[in-house]
């Protein structure tokens, strides 16, 4: 029986192995699919083609769809983020007379203190900090504003986009201090010297949702039995990468040249975490620096979709009650439940929750017995709690 077509856009990040993988291991032929995959240069891009029908679904950044349900973007028909793809993967990188200005005053890199690495940059960055990220819309922009805000920083800093493959160009030519971004750009940029790691994502926030698979609300309306069958290929790839001995197979593959285009083993750390923090060699390993599946990553919370709405609308004077009740209609708890069901998913009793309450790993009640939530704790104690 022929295979059916879709397109599948992305932008080359570590996190873009689910779909790669399900096309790669079979798991998207097994549900009747055949993946063709269209990378991207720029989430703009992304979005723009997914809004024009050009592809059917995209690896997207999560607080993306929020800004397009806020009148932040251009005309598109409704995007609906239907799962979380990964959590994690980030990393905040400095430039070399940044670090080198935080060694003289005694920093240790230690790559695990949120407060005392914002605390210490707060003291060592120029009057005039710059700092890079993806998009404007991105939990990247969200970690940042969050955490130096938390460390004391009385002064926004001036937030510049730039796309993750163009970082370390961009502190190279003295654009940027600092950037945010999905690996493997972070390390592209210690490997060729311009850039060393302060912090990962997960130091920030335990559990911050970085992409989501992204789709045309007329699409899955129109299309119930293809959008489950992608579902379920991409959930199964999930499922694959959060097992340990997996990562470096991954690596192997999303690095090849029609994909990442890069070494394998650049991708190798931010899939197995165990990163190299400055071009002196430095590593640290981070326990789940990038998370695809286990702790029950690919529920689409409809509280994370009120808290990137929340603080979203208040940067750009929207309502944020407004904004919250909007957002949340468009990560799509039905469909998760509905499609992956009875692929054996865990699914939560509830579809929304107290975002940041939880500092340890914690068993809650599923639709069948229990399952397991990742922490999912902010750095400073921080919990949102989503207005209904």
């Amino acid at each position: 029986m022929p295979l059916t077509p879709l397109t599948l856009g992305y932008v080359p990040l570590i996190d873009a192995a689910p779909l790669i993988l399900a096309r790669e291991l079979g798991f998207a032929a097994e549900e009747g699919l055949e993946f063709r995959l269209l990378r991207q240069g720029a989430w703009a891009q992304a979005r723009d083609l997914l809004g024009a029908g050009v592809i059917d679904a995209a690896h997207m950044l999560a607080p993306m769809p929020v800004a397009q349900a806020l009148g932040l973007g251009p005309a598109l028909p409704d995007l609906d983020l239907v799962m979380v793809l990964s959590q994690g993967g980030q990393a905040v990188a400095i430039s070399q007379p940044l670090a080198a200005r935080l060694r003289d005053n005694g920093h240790d890199f230690d790559f695990r203190d949120a407060r005392k690495a914002g605390e210490a940059l707060r003291h060592a960055a120029p009057g005039r900090f710059r700092i890079g990220v993806p998009f404007p819309f991105s939990t990247q922009v969200e970690l940042m504003h969050h955490w130096l805000s938390a460390c004391g920083f009385a002064q926004e800093p001036e937030v510049v986009t730039v796309p993750p493959p163009l970082m370390a160009a961009a502190m190279a030519a003295g654009e940027v201090d600092a950037f945010c971004v999905g690996e493997p750009w972070a390390s592209s940029a210690v490997e060729q010297g311009v850039a060393t790691l302060l912090l990962p994502g997960v130091a920030i926030w335990a559990a911050p949702p970085e992409k989501g698979l992204v789709m045309r609300r007329d699409f899955t309306r129109a299309q119930p039995e293809l959008t489950g069958a992608l579902m379920r290929a991409i959930w199964r790839a999930c499922r694959w990468l959060d097992e340990a001995e997996n990562r470096d197979t991954a690596a192997e593959i999303i690095s090849r040249r029609e994909y990442l285009d890069l070494p394998p083993e650049l991708a190798e750390r931010g899939l197995t975490g165990r990163l190299q923090i400055s071009p002196m060699g430095e590593m640290r390993a981070v326990p789940d620096f990038v998370s695809f599946h286990r702790g029950g990553v690919n529920f689409p919370w409809k509280s994370l979709a009120a808290l990137f709405a929340q603080r979203i609308a208040r940067r750009h004077g929207l309502d944020p009650v407004l904004a919250m009740d909007r957002a949340m209609a468009h990560f799509r708890t039905d469909l998760y439940r509905m499609h992956l069901r009875e692929a054996g998913a865990a699914l939560p009793g509830a579809s929304a929750r107290l975002e940041g309450a939880l500092a340890v790993d914690r068993e809650v009640a599923a639709e069948k017995g229990q399952m397991i939530l990742r922490a999912d704790a902010f750095f400073d104690g921080a919990v949102f709690e989503p207005r209904f």
